[in-house]
């Protein structure tokens, strides 16, 4: 069995991965979802790492998986704790040297969303976040995740530069939502192979798919964990 140590997004905490976390819990896996430090302005990616860190607490067989901004928290643990598979849900991958903030014009994202936007009349970057984000979410659940919304990330964290020379040397995935609005799936179509050298797996769902289809992204989850048993 694998522990699974799910890294939230920007604004969210560890609860948007409880559905997932119930699936791969109910197939005898353990399940980490910390919510990271938020509403404090002075923390760094570095604070952010480390609170996964002391989470995991020295436990073995690790896939850590980042979602959107939590990219770049779960590339510096899955170098630290050197994990077995790292994977990157819709993340932000960020190059040496790269801050957050600067990651959206190094990638051309702003154009990638309004290309995509004239595309679908709308859709995509969609200022109503039912829209933009949870457009596949049950409603009552939708609303229960805007609900626990917090600051997260501070905009130190933002500012500072990503601080590792190169990317981890661990076995990286990374799971593109077909549906996503807020970042384009052509965008990372194009941006993943680009950035990493890999081809990306794409899943059904909006952006908040830990939410829309936790069965779905648990079964890719646990086959990377199977994948990287087998070639150990």
């Amino acid at each position: 069995m694998s522990t699974f140590v799910l890294i939230h997004g920007g604004g969210d905490v560890g609860w948007s991965w409880h559905l997932v976390e119930a699936e791969l819990r109910a197939r005898g896996h353990e399940v980490l979802a910390p919510d990271l430090p938020g509403d404090d302005e002075s923390h760094t990616l570095t604070d952010y790492a480390d609170a996964v860190v002391d989470a995991v607490d020295g436990r073995q067989d690790l896939v850590v998986v980042g979602q959107s901004f939590g990219a770049f928290t779960a590339s510096l643990v899955a170098d630290r704790l050197s994990a077995d598979v790292l994977v990157l849900l819709a993340g932000m991958i960020p190059a040496p040297g790269e801050s957050p903030d600067d990651w959206w014009a190094n990638t051309g994202y702003q154009a990638a969303v309004a290309e995509q936007s004239a595309r679908d009349g709308g859709l995509t970057g969609n200022k109503d976040p039912y829209v933009s984000f949870y457009h596949d979410v049950p409603r009552q659940l939708a609303k229960e995740a805007l609900s626990r919304e917090r600051a997260h990330p501070s905009s130190t964290a933002s500012a500072a530069p990503w601080p590792l020379d190169a990317w981890p040397d661990v076995p990286t995935k990374f799971i593109l939502c077909s549906e996503d609005r807020f970042f384009p799936p052509d965008f990372f179509r194009r941006l993943v192979p680009d950035r990493l050298g890999i081809v990306p797996d794409e899943i059904p769902g909006s952006h908040c798919v830990a939410l829309s289809h936790p069965t779905e992204l648990a079964n890719l989850l646990e086959s990377y964990a199977t994948g990287a048993k087998l070639e150990r």
